[in-house]
Order: structure tokens, then sequence, then C-alpha cells
């Protein structure tokens, strides 16, 4: 096998999901303008990181000198079905996002790729530089991922993998090594408006954009402000996050769960009890969220969104 293949076969020994290569070349001007359109247009809402480093975002290059390739990764986070045992079945729950069930994946996925890393160091005859990616950095991943082959951007703007659905977590090594390329999928969301018909809010929108602002995942997550009446009323009882869109999607419908038992799963977080959370100290807090990314949202504004909630159950 030739060195690409190598590195993904050590990449699925490391339990990724998915894997494949594109080169570190910008976005195409197709891509660039649906992007910089987007953002002019205040569909970001108050995600003022996505205007920060545009020429990083858009360019991987500008990431690493000397980039020549990209190795893109995908994690699959579909959880397993199980049944939570609530010790009191009538107190108001909170739903949570899949994602947040699990440890932080920042942390996880990145020992991973250090990992990944160290094997190509240790298959490589010369020195090669390379930059790990997992979300935070300045870096449009889904559209590299498409490149790559992992999947195609949807209607519900999610990468969509055929065999895993849109519950892959993204990341990428970004190296000086040149390293042949994969051929993007070819297959799309066809007539399906599945997802657009599940959005509680309308986010996303029937002319084909994404609204931030009404998006329940923005507005209980990465909002730090007032959420609007009318929107907060359509957050039912969504504490963290929202899977609408995801769950909708008929590729997400045969998705395998996650074989990573490595990646800490914790089933008690699929619903948590409101007034619970409302009566949280900080050290509470703490001691329930650490190692999640329950600690990026922080518990004022966890607080709120349980308040939200508990508002809709009795109004």
């Amino acid at each position: 096998m030739g060195l690409a293949e190598d590195i993904k076969q050590k990449a699925f020994q490391l339990d990724f999901d998915s894997v494949g290569i594109t080169d570190a070349s910008p976005l195409n001007d197709r891509q660039f303008k649906l992007f910089t359109d987007w953002l002019a247009s205040g569909f970001a809402g108050r995600m003022d990181y996505m205007r920060d480093n545009l020429d990083k975002r858009t360019n991987p290059a500008k990431l690493l000198k000397n980039a020549q390739s990209i190795i893109c990764l995908g994690l699959n986070y579909t959880p397993p079905c199980c049944e939570q045992l609530l010790p009191d079945d009538t107190a108001p729950m909170g739903t949570v996002a899949n994602y947040a069930q699990y440890e932080d994946y920042h942390s996880f996925i990145k020992k991973q790729l250090r990992k990944l890393a160290d094997f190509i160091a240790s298959v490589v005859c010369t020195g090669f530089d390379f930059k790990i990616c997992v979300d935070s950095a300045p870096l449009a991943e889904r559209a590299m991922a498409a490149r790559a082959g992992l999947g195609f951007i949807g209607k519900n703007h999610m990468l969509i993998n055929p065999q895993f659905g849109s519950q892959l977590f993204l990341a990428e090594i970004i190296t000086s090594l040149k390293l042949p390329v994969d051929k993007p999928v070819e297959v799309n969301c066809l007539n399906c408006n599945k997802c657009l018909s599940a959005c509680p809010t309308g986010a996303l929108r029937p002319d084909g954009h994404f609204d931030a602002n009404k998006c329940i995942s923005y507005l209980t997550i990465e909002c730090k402000g007032e959420t609007p009446t009318d929107l907060a009323q359509k957050i039912g009882d969504r504490l963290f996050g929202c899977d609408e869109c995801v769950l909708a999607c008929p590729y997400q419908a045969n998705a395998p769960v996650c074989k990573n038992r490595q990646f800490k799963f914790f089933s008690d977080r699929a619903k948590l009890n409101l007034r619970q959370i409302l009566s949280m100290s900080e050290d509470d807090f703490e001691a329930n969220f650490v190692g999640s990314v329950f600690m990026r949202l922080g518990l004022e504004r966890l607080k709120r969104n349980a308040q939200i909630c508990l508002d809709n159950m009795t109004c």
C-alpha cells in the first residue's frame, strides 16, 4: 500500500469512521461567494468568529506554510438507543442534543489525531509539517470534507455521509505532504425537503439559505443574549441544541451507532432535570459537566435555557 492508504488504515484503527484526502487549495469561487454572501446577509447572527480570519477560513494554505494536503476525518456519534431510568418521571426534563451526551469531542479527537500524526512521522522518510484542526480552527471543514469524499453538503447545511448520516464530528490534519486526493461523492438530497419541514423555527429557509438567528442550536448554545419571545416559545423542551433537521434526514435512518468505545458516552445526559439545573451552584455545575461541551456554555446560559423550557411547559 502507498502512504495515503497506510494513513487511512491507521485512521480506521483509531476508530474514525470515515477518512478522505483533498488538496490544500482555497474554496472555489462559488463556495467563497456563498459564504461571504451568507455573512453579509447577517445570517451568522452574533457568531463574530465566523467573520474573523476569512483568508484562513477559505484558504487552508494560510493555516500552514507549505500546506499541500488535508486529511479529513469523520467520527460517527450516533448514540445507542437506551432507555433512561428516571428517579422521578414527573420532573420537568430538558432535551439535550446527541453530540453533547458524549465527553468533549475537541479534546478526545485531538488526542486521536496526534496518534495519527505520530504514525505518519514514523513511516515517512523525511520530516513533514502538520496542523491539527478540530472545529475551533478557522477552516471551512464541511467544504473540505465534501471535497475529500466524506459526503455532501445537504439542505440542512450539514455534511451528510451516505452511510453515517449527519452525526459526524469532523476533523482535519493539514500537512506539507503531497498525497493523492479522493473524489467527491456523487449523491445529493435530490427532491427531499424533510429537514426543512422538520425545522421548528424556519431557520432552514425555502430559498436554500440558513438563518442561524432562528436556529435552536444557535439560540441555546452560541447566543449569549436574551432569546426573542417568539423564538423562545418554539424552543420547546430543547435545553441544549437541536437535532430535528438531522434526525429527519433519510440518510440518518439506518446510520449505525458510534462504535468507538473509548469515546465516553453519558446516557443520563439525554434529558436533564430542569429544576435541578435552576438550583445548581457553580460547583454543582462543574462537578456534573466537567470534561463536556456544557462547560463552554456555562451555568448562566444553561439556566437561561432551563427557564425557557420550563416556561414552555407551563404556559
